[in-house]
């Protein structure tokens, strides 16, 4: 069940630019016409293997909060990722895992990001905070510098949805540095067109994207998942199917609600 919330890690994580670089005591202006206060998404998380038959492993939200938090006297979304295994899972590894961002409303970087994390016997929980004028990350470990355009793990998603994908070319690639455990990585997307996706809650036209994730423990190549957003304003995530070593386990929308958009995208 460790791959669990894995998954649903790489999927925020999935389809990112990188921002330009910014002057300290400067924050960009980004347009944001994709999401709004009190949207909330839930996916299932399940093995698709013959063993399984596709029984549902866990449940994962993403909620926009309608509360407003100030930092330096600037506005925040409050985004909020909560995932759980269900059912006998429970029994096997259970997990309760909670992920928060506060991200400018105006610059979508992040001010402070927390995760409660609860998986079997491990725990981990963290507590950051970002000064986007000084350009550094603070833990109960140390202050580090950062980019002026770093991202957590939550506010890079909602970052990608304020972008234009109309002129993406298949094969073209995308970047974002993020911070995660005291260090800054880099990732990378590759586009891969538009496809349309059929799940239970019906048709959808999507972008399909392969994001590049580390090698090791869980993963055995570069690029194992596929994901699929809506090909409309929202760029919601509709389904993600990852190639792991033991298998494939995949993630799927099944409810949205609060949209800023007509789901367009949606053909049956």
């Amino acid at each position: 069940m460790r791959l669990f919330i894995k998954l649903i890690s790489i999927v925020i994580l999935s389809f990112f630019f990188s921002f330009e670089n910014v002057e300290a005591q400067e924050l960009p202006v980004v347009q944001n016409n994709a999401f709004k206060r009190g949207e909330k998404a839930k996916y299932r998380v399940f093995y698709d293997a013959w063993l399984t038959a596709g029984i549902t492993a866990g449940t994962g939200t993403i909620s926009v909060h309608h509360s407003i938090k100030q930092f330096h006297n600037r506005n925040t979304y409050h985004i909020e990722v909560e995932a759980k295994s269900v059912g006998l899972f429970n029994f096997f590894f259970k997990v309760r895992d909670k992920f928060e961002s506060w991200i400018d409303e105006q610059a979508m970087v992040p001010w402070q990001f927390k995760r409660d994390m609860r998986e079997g016997d491990y725990r981990k929980q963290e507590d950051i905070l970002f000064d986007r004028y000084a350009n550094t990350a603070s833990s109960s470990n140390k202050t580090i510098d950062v980019p002026g355009n770093v991202q957590d793990i939550v506010s890079a998603f909602y970052y990608m949805r304020t972008l234009d994908f109309s002129n993406a070319e298949i094969n073209d690639e995308f970047f974002i540095d993020f911070y995660l455990d005291d260090s800054i990585y880099n990732s990378k997307i590759i586009y891969l067109g538009k496809e349309i996706v059929e799940i239970k809650m019906g048709k959808f036209r999507c972008l399909k994207f392969k994001p590049m994730v580390a090698q090791g423990e869980v993963f055995d190549e570069p690029y194992p998942m596929t994901l699929w957003v809506t090909d409309d304003k929202n760029l919601v995530p509709v389904l993600g199917s990852s190639a792991v070593i033991i298998g494939s386990i995949k993630l799927e929308l099944i409810e949205i609600g609060g949209l800023r958009h007509p789901m367009d995208a949606k053909i049956d």
